[in-house]
C-alpha cells in the first residue's frame, strides 16, 4: 500500500493563516508591528530564495520585514556591528542571519551576538538551554515544524521509537531533544543515527518513526524502513537541476505509512514556525516594556 502524502504547504498555509489573525490582533491590541531583520551576507542564490520567500511570509502574515544585505566581503566586525545595531533598536523584534556565511566569518560568534529575545532561529546557547530543560523561549523552527506536521497527522510519537538520521544543532539535536521530552507530541524513545553509526539500516528498520536529516540525497532506501514507518524528510538537495530529499522517495513510499514529500513538506513548515517565533518575540518584548 503506497504512503499517504503529508501536505505540508497545505499544513503550513493553514497554519500562516491563523498567525495572521492572531497578528492583527496583536498589532490592533497594542499597536505593535512584529517585525523580522534579515540579514543576507554575500551572494549565495539558495540563500537570496530563503530570505525573499521569508521576507513575503511575514507580508502575508501582517508583519514587518527588513532585509539587510551585504557584500560577500563583509568583514565579521561589521557584521557584527550590524547585529548590535538591530539588538538595540525597540522596533525590531526579531533577528535572522541567513547562513551559510562567507568563509572567514565565525558563525558561531555571530549567532551568539544576537540577542536571547530576538534570536528567532533558538541558535543562541541561552534559548538552547532552555530548551532543554522543557521550557523554551523559542522553539527551533525545522524541529517545530516536523512536530505539527506529526500532529496534524494523527502521529503521536509517545511511546514509539524515532530514530533521527544527522546530529546537526539546526535539526538532529533540537528535534531528538524535543521528542524525548515528557510533553505533546514528544514522550518517545529516541535514537540518534550519523555518519559514525554501525549498522545503520539495522537501526532504521527498528524505527516507527523515521527523520531524515543527514544532506545526503535520497540516501535512505527501501530496504532501510520497516513496513508503516512513518517518513519525515528533511534533505533539500538538487541533483540534475531537480529538488530531491534524503529518502528515496518512489521505493520508501511504496512501504510506508505516511511521507513528506520534498519540496512541498517541511520546508514550508520552517518558514511558518519562523513567523511563529517572531509574534512570540515581539509578545515578550511588549510584556518587557
Amino acid at each position: 500500500m503506497r504512503a499517504r502524502l503529508i501536505d505540508g504547504k497545505r499544513i503550513a498555509q493553514e497554519y500562516r493563516e491563523r498567525l495572521a489573525a492572531e497578528t492583527r490582533e496583536f498589532t490592533a491590541r497594542t499597536g505593535v508591528t512584529p517585525h523580522l531583520a534579515a540579514v543576507l551576507v554575500g551572494d549565495d542564490p539558495a540563500s537570496a530564495v530563503y530570505v525573499r520567500n521569508k521576507h513575503q511570509a511575514c507580508e502575508r502574515a501582517g508583519m514587518q520585514s527588513t532585509v539587510h544585505r551585504l557584500p560577500a566581503d563583509t568583514s565579521q566586525r561589521a557584521l557584527l556591528d550590524l547585529v548590535a545595531q538591530l539588538n538595540a533598536a525597540a522596533d525590531v523584534h526579531g533577528i535572522l542571519v541567513q547562513l551559510p556565511l562567507p568563509k572567514g566569518i565565525d558563525t558561531t560568534t555571530v549567532l551568539d551576538a544576537v540577542h536571547p529575545l530576538k534570536d528567532v532561529d533558538a541558535f543562541h546557547p541561552e534559548n538552547v538551554g532552555l530548551l532543554v530543560q522543557n521550557r523554551p523561549r523559542f522553539l527551533p523552527c525545522t524541529p517545530h515544524g516536523i512536530q505539527v506536521l506529526l500532529r496534524e497527522s494523527g502521529v503521536d510519537p509517545a511511546g514509539k521509537h524515532v530514530v533521527v538520521l544527522g546530529r546537526s544543532d539546526i535539526v538532529g539535536k533540537p528535534i531528538a531533544m524535543m521528542l524525548l521530552q515528557k510533553a505533546a507530541v514528544a514522550d518517545a524513545t529516541v535514537t540518534v543515527c550519523h555518519s559514525r553509526t554501525r549498522n545503520l539500516a539495522a537501526i532504521t528498520r527498528t524505527a516507527d518513526i523515521l527523520i531524515a536529516a543527514i544532506g545526503r540525497p535520497q540516501f535512505v532506501t527501501a530496504d532501510m524502513v520497516p513496513p508503516g514507518v512513518v517518513v519525515i524528510d528533511v534533505g533539500i538537495n538538487r541533483v540534475n537541476d531537480k529538488l530531491v530529499g534524503d529518502v528515496a522517495f518512489g521505493p520508501v513510499s511504496e512501504i510506508a505509512s505516511l511521507i513528506t514529500p520534498v519540496p512541498g513538506g517541511v520546508g514550508p513548515m520552517t518558514i511558518a514556525m519562523l513567523l511563529q517565533n517572531t509574534l512570540t518575540a515581539a509578545r515578550l518584548q511588549k510584556a518587557q516594556g
